[in-house]
């Protein structure tokens, strides 16, 4: 239901304002609407409008639609504008804020928290969702954004935080997200995302960040990554979110092959990911579901079936079983008619400072282990290592020789055993026992809501 007065000159940007309560008897600006629900508030915005949200617990799914394209949702306070989903048992689960096709949306300064999926495995469970055309393999929207935001869920069934698929050219800054059984952050298939993600928390997940199929100019930096059951864990997949692969150099969206190959170390990468902190990677209590259950667990930095990513100048530390880990990633797995051999080939892993990693005992558990080949394809080829910090164990040994970035090229890791601890960490991961997480503390509202927005009774 709208309250205020007519709209001015039809060129003026709208300033919806959503409100438990009646609107304020004072002279309302003609640019100004009041809405009890952002839902309505949402409908009645076109380009350029903002939907500015007062304190308060709202009971509601939002979507967005084309028709909305260009506009900003802000909470007028991160901490106490609050969407509830309420753990509420939806047969088609329930979902935050869905921006569904909708270039230029910006979602700001929320708490987004409790929309389940059906079930551990079923639709919804997402509480900001870009969704650009989910299983399209078309990229069907462009300049997402978010800034200030706060994603959790205190059950087992929150799916994803925050999320963003078949976009494009995104950022999302100063943000957190825990509780969720598959991941707190996700970007998936956009082959060349142009996307850069800075000064996020994940925490308490299965997985902190996970990006299947998404590559390209994408660079995710100066955030933390802990408690989660492995902390980053980009990936090829088949046959989700397509196309595959995961291909992180600079012409990743002139790849036309599941399965590129790359002649050299040398060559240009474009996701990146750089100056984060990734520790204490060991939640088996996260909630977890049957695809995140099958990644190893203790991992900081995971990279199964990964090309052309450049890892550096992070700090990985605490992980109990592999700091970074890297290997071939036949999916569907076991092998059948429809799999594809992801390599794990031409990454960079370099200026890394390891310590604390591999705790955990197992064959393989130390700073950094690569796989390749273990299931005959043998193309794991051109990955490099330079100028890390070390302080426990690396498969193969002497890495930074064989396979140091000096080298212009290097051979595929015959680390076959890997293969038996992958399935070892794989099989602890699936026998978690899966326990609610706390709800996060306060997190830093935007300093100053009002910034850009035009003249109304809550902005003077």
């Amino acid at each position: 239901m709208a309250f205020g007065a007519a709209a001015s000159a039809a060129s003026a940007h709208s300033v919806n304002i959503v409100r438990q309560g009646e609107p304020p008897k004072i002279k309302i600006p003609a640019n100004t609407h009041y809405f009890t629900t952002i839902q309505a508030a949402v409908t009645a915005s076109k380009r350029g409008d903002w939907v500015l949200i007062e304190p308060g617990t709202y009971d509601e799914e939002v979507w967005v639609y084309a028709e909305q394209a260009g506009i900003h949702i802000r909470g007028m306070n991160r901490n106490t504008v609050i969407l509830d989903g309420q753990h509420k048992p939806k047969p088609e689960g329930s979902n935050g804020i869905e921006i569904y096709k909708a270039n230029g949306v910006s979602v700001e300064n929320l708490t987004v928290r409790n929309f389940d999926r059906a079930s551990e495995n079923g639709a919804g469970g997402n509480e900001i969702w870009w969704n650009g055309g989910e299983g399209s393999a078309v990229i069907g929207e462009h300049n997402w954004r978010g800034r200030y935001l706060t994603a959790y869920d205190d059950g087992l069934d929150g799916g994803y935080g925050l999320f963003a698929s078949n976009a494009q050219k995104g950022s999302l800054e100063d943000s957190y997200a825990s509780g969720f059984n598959d991941s707190g952050l996700y970007i998936g298939a956009c082959r060349n995302c142009e996307a850069r993600v800075f000064n996020v928390v994940m925490e308490d997940n299965a997985l902190g960040y996970s990006g299947s199929n998404s590559g390209g100019k994408l660079i995710i930096e100066n955030s933390v990554f802990s408690h989660n059951s492995s902390g980053i864990a980009p990936n090829s997949e088949n046959p989700g979110d397509p196309p595959p692969p995961q291909d992180g150099a600079c012409n990743s969206g002139a790849n036309h092959s599941n399965t590129p190959t790359f002649k050299s170390t040398e060559i240009a990468r474009c996701t990146i990911f750089r100056n984060n902190v990734v520790e204490e990677n060991n939640n088996l209590n996260a909630p977890g579901n049957s695809s995140s259950d099958a990644a190893p667990w203790g991992i900081g930095i995971e990279l199964p079936g990964v090309y052309a990513d450049l890892v550096e100048k992070n700090t990985i530390k605490n992980n109990p079983n592999v700091g970074v880990f890297g290997f071939e990633y036949p999916n569907p797995f076991p092998p059948g008619p429809e799999t594809i051999y992801f390599q794990f080939a031409a990454n960079r892993i370099s200026e890394n400072t390891f310590s604390g990693n591999g705790t955990g005992g197992g064959t393989y558990a130390g700073d950094v282990a690569l796989e390749g080949g273990a299931f005959g394809q043998m193309k794991s080829t051109n990955n490099c290592l330079s100028g890390n910090s070390f302080t426990a164990a690396t498969f193969p040994a002497k890495i930074e020789e064989g396979w140091g970035c000096q080298n212009k090229t290097t051979p595929n890791p015959e680390e076959f055993g890997i293969i038996s601890y992958i399935l070892e960490l794989q099989a602890q991961s699936q026998a978690r026992t899966p326990t609610p997480q706390p709800a996060p503390p306060t997190q830093p509202t935007m300093p100053n809501p009002c910034q850009e927005v035009p003249y109304n009774p809550l902005c003077q």
